[in-house]
C-alpha cells in the first residue's frame, strides 16, 4: 500500500479528483495527508470530511523559504509518504526540498511544457495566438516547471476564448490525467530511461482532448 501526501494552497481541485479516483478505482494507496501552507485552504475541509489527516505549515511564519520548507519535509516524513503529489501547491521550493523528494514528487502545471512555465499560462497562449494549450503532469526539479514529464492533455484554444474559458476546459484535463499520473506511480508503472519517464507498457502518455 503506497501513501501519498497532497500539497494544496487553496480549494485543492486536483486533490479532491486524486482522492475520488483513488477510492472509486481501489488503488493500493492510501492519501496519508493533506497538508497546506494557507490555514484558510478550502481543500483542508474536504479533506477533513473524508477521514484524511489535514496539517498547515503557515509560510508566513517562517523568516526564510528555507526555514519553511524544513518544518514543511518534517511535517511531510512524519507521515511516510512514498509519493508527494503538489496540487495547486503555490510555494516556490528550495533545491534542497525538491533533492529530498527527487522522483517522488508529481506537480501539475496548465501548459503544455516546456511553453509558458510560471505564471499566467492562459493569457500568454491566448496573446501568443496558440491554436492548442494544455496541461502537464511532470516530476520535480529545482528548475521551475520543468523535470521529467508523465503525461501531457492538449484543448484547443477556441475562437473568443477569454483566459477564464480555457482555464476551465484545461482544467478539465488536469482532473483527469493527474489521477491517471499518480495511478501510474502508485502501480510501479513508470519506468525511467535517464532523465525520460515512460510507461512500463506502452500506455499513450498523451490525450488530445475537445
Amino acid at each position: 500500500m503506497k501513501r501519498l501526501v497532497i500539497l494544496i494552497s487553496g480549494r485543492g481541485s486536483n486533490m479532491e479528483a486524486i482522492v475520488k479516483a483513488a477510492q472509486a478505482e481501489g488503488w493500493p494507496a492510501q492519501v496519508a495527508a493533506v497538508i497546506s501552507n494557507r490555514p484558510d485552504a478550502a481543500g483542508l475541509q474536504f479533506a477533513a470530511r473524508h477521514g484524511i489527516a489535514t496539517a498547515v505549515v503557515d509560510h508566513k511564519a517562517f523568516a526564510s523559504r528555507e526555514d519553511f520548507d524544513a518544518e514543511l519535509a518534517r511535517v511531510i516524513d512524519g507521515f511516510a509518504p512514498d509519493l508527494v503529489v503538489l496540487a495547486g501547491f503555490m510555494r516556490i521550493l528550495t533545491p534542497g526540498f525538491t533533492a529530498r523528494y527527487a522522483r517522488r514528487m508529481l506537480n501539475i502545471h496548465p501548459s503544455l511544457l516546456p511553453a509558458f512555465t510560471g505564471l499566467h499560462t492562459h493569457e500568454r497562449a491566448i496573446s501568443m495566438g496558440c491554436k492548442i494549450a494544455g496541461v502537464t503532469v511532470h516530476f520535480v526539479t529545482a528548475e521551475l516547471d520543468h523535470g521529467a514529464i508523465v503525461i501531457q492533455a492538449a484543448v484547443p484554444v477556441l475562437p473568443g476564448d477569454d483566459a477564464k474559458a480555457l482555464s476551465s476546459r484545461v482544467l478539465a484535463a488536469e482532473h483527469r490525467i493527474y489521477p491517471q499520473s499518480v495511478r501510474w506511480f502508485v502501480e510501479g508503472a513508470l519506468v525511467w530511461n535517464g532523465e525520460v519517464v515512460s510507461h512500463r507498457d506502452g500506455a499513450a502518455q498523451h490525450l488530445f482532448l475537445s
